[in-house]
């Protein structure tokens, strides 16, 4: 089995498996839990070779999805949340959907600009706090 980030030194490489319509996010031999925890927080499924001691790890597009064009906008969807971890992405243009690559981006930049959750301000007393004394 070809390991493509392996291969191109890569975090993930997405792309159309050979022969089918399947498509792969290839992490490299040896990538942290964390990679592929947030693959498979991304929608895509994790696949091991073999199951009882896995040597080689990838992550499949869903084929339940409806449409080639379904699967191919939750690949690119994952991009963007890729990169800002911090991870090298490399995406086959077979598969890279620019409409959905943008609103990922954009769905992103809106949720860092939310305002996070505010403690309560503390109330104003009528009175000004009494200044603390000083010993002579």
């Amino acid at each position: 089995m070809a390991n493509l980030a392996d291969e191109y030194g890569t975090d993930v490489e997405i792309y159309i498996k050979a022969l089918t319509t399947t498509i792969h996010a290839d992490t490299p031999t040896g990538a942290p839990a964390q990679l592929h925890d947030l693959l498979e927080h991304l929608g895509l499924e994790r696949h091991a070779y073999p199951t009882d001691a896995p040597l080689y790890i990838w992550h499949t597009v869903p084929e339940h999805l409806d449409t080639d064009e379904q699967r191919r906008r939750l690949a690119t969807r994952a991009i963007p949340t890729l990169l800002v971890a911090g991870y090298e992405v490399n995406c086959t243009p077979e598969v890279f959907d620019e409409h959905a690559y943008q609103q990922a981006a954009q769905d992103l930049r809106s949720r860092a600009r939310r305002p996070a959750a505010r403690q309560p301000a503390p109330s104003n007393s009528a009175s000004p706090p009494t200044p603390a004394r000083r010993k002579p």
